[in-house]
């Protein structure tokens, strides 16, 4: 019978292994960073959805992020809840809601994507900046 902590762990040079603990960390540091403005990454990530030229509907904010729809609306309602967004009917489409940055919420998306940004410079410190780049860049060619 072998014995298995005499064989060498691979898990520890999984892809999957190694992005679920990268997520892992990511995720603690953006609880941290974005606690003072009372949302979460993912919260954060629709958003910087709503920064655009102009103001989408709730069902091109869902397409965007890869989320269903009542997921979409149960986070919609919290940041609308917040003060940080709004919804309003389309005015030549009145079926769709559109979704727009309250005052509040553009100060909260400015002020919370450079905590953000700090918690990315955080996770990344332990590479050069050119790494840093590539595995940037390396991510971009692999997620789309």
């Amino acid at each position: 019978m072998s014995n298995d902590s005499e064989a060498p762990s691979q898990i520890g040079t999984r892809l999957g292994y190694l992005f679920k603990h990268a997520a892992l960390r990511l995720q603690e540091l953006h609880d941290q960073v974005l606690a003072p403005f009372g949302i979460d990454a993912r919260q954060l990530g629709v958003l910087l959805v709503l920064t655009g030229q102009e103001p989408p509907s709730q069902h091109q904010v869902a397409q965007r992020l890869g989320v269903d729809r009542t997921t979409m609306v149960a986070l919609l309602d919290t940041l609308e809840d917040k003060g940080i967004l709004s919804r309003h009917p389309h005015k030549q489409d009145r079926r769709r809601n559109v979704v727009e940055l309250t005052e509040h919420g553009k100060d909260t998306v400015r002020r919370a994507t450079q905590a953000s940004d700090e918690a990315e410079r955080s996770l990344l410190s332990p590479l050069s900046p050119p790494d840093q780049k590539r595995f940037r860049d390396a991510l971009q060619l692999i997620a789309h």
